[in-house]
C-alpha cells in the first residue's frame, strides 16, 4: 500500500491545488470538508464530519495549507484505505475537480477521456516531489510506448530537438503541459484521432490497469465442455475473460497465486495450440490462435506466477522503480563528480595563486634586470656620443675636400654634356627629315582611300533611298489594313452586346418558367396530400363505403330492413377480425 499511498497523494494534490484559486497555498475548510467527504465516499471509508473541525480546533478561522491538511488526510482517510474500492473512480473524482481550471480541451486532438488517461499516466510516471513534474526520461518512455501502441516509427531526432528546447527552460513538464503535448499531436503527426485515442487507451491499460496481455482465445467450458471464444485480459494476479473486447460482459476470472502453473497440451478434439492453467481448485484449458501467441501467453502467465512467488510488484511498477534507482545512482555519481570537480577547482585555484606569486617575483626580478640594463645602456650612450662628436669633426673636413673635388668634376661634366647635346641634336634632325618624307607618302595613300570610300558611300546612299521608298509604301498599306480590322472589331462588339442582351432576356424567361414550375409542383403536392387524406378516410370507413361489385349467388341474409349488405361468411370473417384486434389491444395495455 506504500506505493499506492504515494499515487493517491498525487491525485489528491491535484484536487487540493485546483481548490487553491488564488494560489496562496491554502484552501478554506468548507472546501476541504467537501473534498474529504468525496474522498471518503469514493474510497468507501466511513466519513466523520466533525473530525476536520476537531483536528483544526486551534485554528478555527482562516484557510488550511497543504502541510496542515496532510496529518488529517493520513490519519482519517489514507490509514483507513482498503482494497475494496475502484481506483479509477477515485482518480476520476480528483480529475473532475482539477481539469477544467487548468486546461482548455477545445483545441486538442484528444477527448476528455483520453486526457484523463494521460493525466493518470502522468501521476504514475511523475517524480515523488511536489509540485508534481515528469522529467525528460519518463516523457521519452511514455512517448515511445504511445508510438509503439499506434504502430508508428519513433523519431529520435525530433525528440532530441524537443528535449534540447525543453532543457533550455525547465527540463520537465507538468500534467497539463504533458496533456497539451500529446493533444497537439506533435509526436503523432500523420495519425488520426481514433488511432491516437486507441494508442492512449492501450498504454493506459498497460501502465495503470496493469494489463500484461490481452486478446481473443478459445476456452473449454467446465459443465458442457464446449469451446467458446472469449476476450482474455491478463493482470498481475488474475486472468479475466469477457464476451468481447469492450469489457462490458465479464464471464469469469482465473485467480493466480504462487501455487498455480501453466503447461502446454497436445492437440486434441480438433483444437490446436492448447495449454492449461492449473489452479488449486480447478483447471482451465485454452486454445490460442497460433503457436507464437500460445508461447507468448504461456510466458506471460509464468512471469505473473513467478512475480507472485517472489512477492514483487507488477513489471511496470518494478521497471519504474529500477529507472528511479538508476537515476538516483546517476545523481549520486553526478554529485560525487561535482564534489571532485569542486576539490579539483580548489586545488587549481591554489596552484593559480602560487603561480601568481611566482609571477610577481619574476616580474620584480625582471624590473631589477631592466634597471641594470638601463644603466648599462646609459653608459654606452655616453661613449657613443663622444665617438659621434669625433666622427662629425672628421666628416666636416672630408666634406670640404669632397666639395672641391665635386666642383672640378662638375665643370668637366658640363663640357662633356654640351658635346653630347650637339650630337643628339644632329641625330634628331636626320630623324625629322625621314619622318617628313614618310608622312607625305602616307598622306597620298589616305587621299586615295578617301576617294574610294566617297564613291562607295554614294552607292550605299542610293540603295538606302530605294529601301526607304519601299518602307513608305508598306506602311501606307498596313495602315489601310489596320483601319479595316478596327471596323470589323467594332461590328463584332456590337453583335456581342446584342447577344448579351438576348441572353439576359432568356435568363429572365428561364427564372419565370422555374417559378411557374415551382407553383405547379406545390399545387400537385397539395392535391396529392388531399388525395392521400381522402384515401385514409375511405380506408377507415371501409364498412360504410364499398365498391359496387357483383352480388353473391348464394342465399342473402335478410333483415328487418331488407337484404343485408354482407353475406353470413363475410360477417363471420369481419367478426373474427374485430375480436382479434380487441384481444391484441387488451394484451398491449
Amino acid at each position: 500500500m506504500g506505493l499506492l499511498r504515494d499515487e493517491f497523494l498525487k491525485s489528491i494534490w491535484h484536487a487540493f491545488t485546483a481548490l487553491d484559486v488564488d494560489q496562496s497555498g491554502k484552501v478554506s475548510k468548507s472546501q476541504l470538508k467537501v473534498l474529504s467527504h468525496n474522498l471518503c465516499t469514493v474510497m468507501k471509508i466511513p466519513h466523520d464530519p466533525v473530525a476536520l473541525e476537531q483536528h483544526f480546533k486551534d485554528d478555527d478561522e482562516g484557510p488550511v495549507s497543504n502541510q496542515g491538511y496532510m496529518p488529517y488526510l493520513n490519519r482519517f482517510i489514507l490509514d483507513k484505505v482498503r482494497d475494496n474500492f475502484d481506483i479509477l473512480e477515485f482518480n476520476n473524482v480528483c480529475w473532475t475537480l482539477c481539469f477544467k481550471k487548468n486546461i482548455n480541451m477545445s483545441h486538442l486532438l484528444i477527448s476528455n477521456d483520453d486526457a484523463f488517461k494521460v493525466w493518470c499516466i502522468f501521476n504514475f510516471l511523475s517524480e515523488d516531489r511536489y509540485p508534481l513534474v515528469i522529467i525528460t526520461e519518463e516523457i521519452e518512455y511514455f512517448l515511445r510506448k504511445l508510438m509503439e501502441a499506434m504502430g508508428g516509427i519513433w523519431n529520435q531526432e525530433r525528440f532530441d530537438d524537443y528535449k534540447l528546447r525543453l532543457n533550455r527552460k525547465q527540463q520537465c513538464l507538468s500534467a497539463w503541459e504533458l496533456i497539451e503535448l500529446v493533444g497537439m499531436g506533435h509526436f503523432s503527426k500523420g495519425m488520426n484521432r481514433q488511432t491516437l485515442s486507441m494508442g492512449i487507451s492501450e498504454v493506459f491499460q498497460e501502465l495503470i490497469l496493469d494489463v500484461l496481455r490481452q486478446g481473443y482465445m478459445m476456452k473449454k467450458g467446465h459443465k458442457r465442455k464446449n469451446w467458446t471464444e472469449r476476450w482474455f485480459v491478463l493482470g498481475p494476479n488474475s486472468m479475466s475473460y469477457y464476451v468481447s473486447e469492450d469489457l462490458t460482459d465479464k464471464k469469469g476470472e482465473i485467480l493466480l497465486d504462487r501455487n498455480c502453473c501453466v503447461e502446454s497440451l497436445p492437440d486434441k478434439e480438433g483444437k490446436k495450440c492448447l495449454f492449461i492453467v492449473k489452479c488449486s481448485d480447478k483447471s482451465f484449458e485454452i486454445s490460442a490462435s497460433d503457436k507464437k501467441r500460445k508461447q507468448e501467453w504461456i510466458q506471460a502467465i509464468q512471469t505473473c506466477i513467478q512475480l507472485l512467488r517472489l512477492g514483487l510488484p507488477s513489471p511496470h511498477r518494478e521497471a519504474r522503480l529500477r529507472r528511479r534507482e538508476v537515476r538516483q545512482k546517476q545523481q549520486a555519481e553526478q554529485g560525487e563528480l561535482e564534489e571532485r570537480m569542486m576539490l579539483l577547482q580548489i586545488a587549481n585555484e591554489n596552484k593559480h595563486r602560487q603561480l601568481e606569486s611566482m609571477t610577481k617575483k619574476l616580474e620584480e626580478a625582471v624590473a631589477t634586470a631592466t634597471l641594470e640594463e638601463q644603466r648599462r645602456k646609459q653608459t654606452q650612450t655616453d661613449l657613443q656620443d663622444r665617438y659621434r662628436t669625433d666622427l662629425e669633426r672628421e666628416k666636416m673636413v672630408r666634406q670640404q675636400m669632397e666639395k672641391q673635388v665635386a666642383q672640378k668634376s662638375s665643370e668637366l661634366e658640363q663640357y662633356l654634356q654640351r658635346v653630347r647635346e650637339l650630337e643628339d641634336m644632329y641625330h634628331r634632325l636626320e630623324e625629322a627629315l625621314e619622318d617628313e618624307r614618310q608622312t607625305r607618302q602616307d598622306e597620298e595613300t589616305m587621299r586615295k582611300l578617301q576617294t574610294r570610300l566617297l564613291e562607295e558611300e554614294s552607292a550605299k546612299r542610293g540603295e538606302l533611298e530605294q529601301i526607304h521608298l519601299q518602307q513608305q509604301r508598306a506602311i501606307s498599306q498596313t495602315q489601310a489594313e489596320k483601319q479595316e480590322l478596327e471596323s470589323d472589331r467594332l461590328a463584332k462588339e456590337m453583335a456581342l452586346q446584342a447577344a448579351m442582351l438576348q441572353l439576359e432576356s432568356l435568363e429572365r424567361e428561364r427564372h419565370g418558367a422555374l417559378e411557374q414550375y415551382e407553383e405547379v409542383r406545390m399545387k400537385l403536392e397539395q392535391a396529392a396530400n388531399k388525395t392521400k387524406s381522402w384515401k385514409d378516410k375511405v380506408a377507415k370507413h371501409e364498412g360504410l363505403v364499398r365498391l359496387i361489385q357483383p352480388g353473391d349467388k348464394g342465399p342473402q341474409r335478410m333483415t328487418n330492413w331488407g337484404p343485408a349488405a354482407f353475406t353470413d361468411t363475410e360477417l363471420d370473417l369481419r367478426k373474427k377480425s374485430w375480436q382479434e384486434r380487441k384481444n391484441h389491444n387488451q394484451s398491449a395495455q
